[in-house]
């Protein structure tokens, strides 16, 4: 059409030329009418709309638990610090407990809404009794130190060991202990509340310990003659130790956007603390905890501190999927799961895409 158009204005204007040039007139065209008001309205440009505001987001107030150390708190307290949560419309409570099945028996009671656990507490969300909607990072916070009798893993055999039963201190204990052929059986192992661990070592009423930070600092530090026997990358060929956050099923399957804007704001805390900003982190940490801010500080190489960008890249590509099968089948082997779920029966991986977009 155009095509046809631009031959129909150059043949007018050629003949026009072929009569000026034989000496004719052409005649005056008639002037145009004024254009009326009203033409005059129809024919002006549409005044752009302005853009519509965005809806705003229902304000939620979550209750969160959380561990005093820099691990549990490092996203948290940033996403707070820096507005993150505000930004999504989320105000939080904090609750500080001493483990991860603890943390799960609240969240079973109604009185927490999420939480974070670490590497031990995963197998009770294996076996669904929670789910999990974001991964935080790679840990290698937890430790088995021998005392100054205790040397080796094998001079575990016979001794007090302290541990904290279903946490990640149990976990790496029985992988301690498997690696020189041994189990729980072969040691006397005293399950305490993790609070009551160091004071143990410190006191002798145990050879050795199996924690995790900032617990396991504390011994290596005050107790001379200690030894660190393993941590978790002493493993990293046969699992991995993973942190997360958790929420009850229930509670995903009505609040998924809530889930949604509350990782979202993690994961841009995420970004911010992963590889600068620790040391603010540790002073933020350190108000929260009631410590000195080197003491959190020296907590920052307790774990491979993801950012968001990589946690939802690796939802979306099957990374974090693989991270949380090889977990799963590190407690399978060690028979302290039961069957052998899909992992994205309890890991809600669309959750953590979703909020990579941002």
């Amino acid at each position: 059409m155009k095509k046809k158009l631009l031959s129909l204005l150059l043949v007018t204007s050629m003949a026009a030329a072929m009569l000026v040039g034989c000496g004719q007139t052409a005649a005056p065209a008639e002037e145009a009418a004024p254009a009326t008001e009203e033409a005059a309205v129809e024919e002006a440009p549409a005044e752009e709309e302005a853009p519509a505001e965005e809806a705003a987001v229902e304000p939620v107030t979550l209750n969160l638990a959380y561990m005093p150390n820099y691990g549990s708190l490092w996203s948290i307290e940033n996403a707070i610090a820096q507005g993150y949560l505000e930004e999504e419309g989320i105000t939080v409570n904090l609750t500080e407990f001493a483990d991860g099945p603890t943390i799960i028996a609240a969240m079973e009671g109604g009185s927490i809404d999420l939480g974070y656990i670490g590497q031990g507490a995963h197998k009770l969300c294996i076996n669904g009794q929670a789910t999990i909607f974001a991964l935080s990072h790679i840990s290698n916070g937890d430790m088995v130190i021998g005392g100054p009798n205790v040397a080796t893993i094998e001079d575990l055999a016979g001794k007090k060991v302290a541990y904290s039963s279903g946490t990640s201190s149990e976990s790496i204990l029985i992988s301690t202990l498997a690696k020189a052929g041994m189990t729980m059986d072969d040691i006397e192992a005293v399950d305490m509340d993790p609070t009551g661990i160091v004071s143990a070592m410190v006191s002798g009423g145990v050879d050795a310990a199996a924690t995790w930070s900032p617990n396991s600092l504390k011994i290596l530090e005050e107790i001379e003659g200690t030894t660190e026997l393993a941590d978790n990358m002493t493993f990293a060929d046969e699992t991995v130790s993973l942190a997360s956050w958790i929420v009850m099923p229930e509670f995903a399957e009505a609040n998924r956007d809530v889930l949604v804007r509350f990782t979202r704001a993690l994961f841009k805390a995420m970004d911010y603390a992963a590889v600068d900003n620790q040391e603010a982190t540790a002073g933020l940490i350190a108000t929260r905890v009631a410590l000195d801010q080197e003491t959190v500080y020296q907590q920052r190489g307790d774990a491979e501190w993801l950012t968001g960008k990589q946690v939802a890249a690796g939802a979306a590509d099957g990374t974090v999927e693989g991270y949380y099968e090889l977990q799963k089948q590190a407690f399978i082997e060690a028979g302290a799961v039961e069957g052998d779920p899909a992992v994205a029966d309890y890991v809600m991986l669309d959750v953590m895409v979703e909020a990579g977009e941002y």
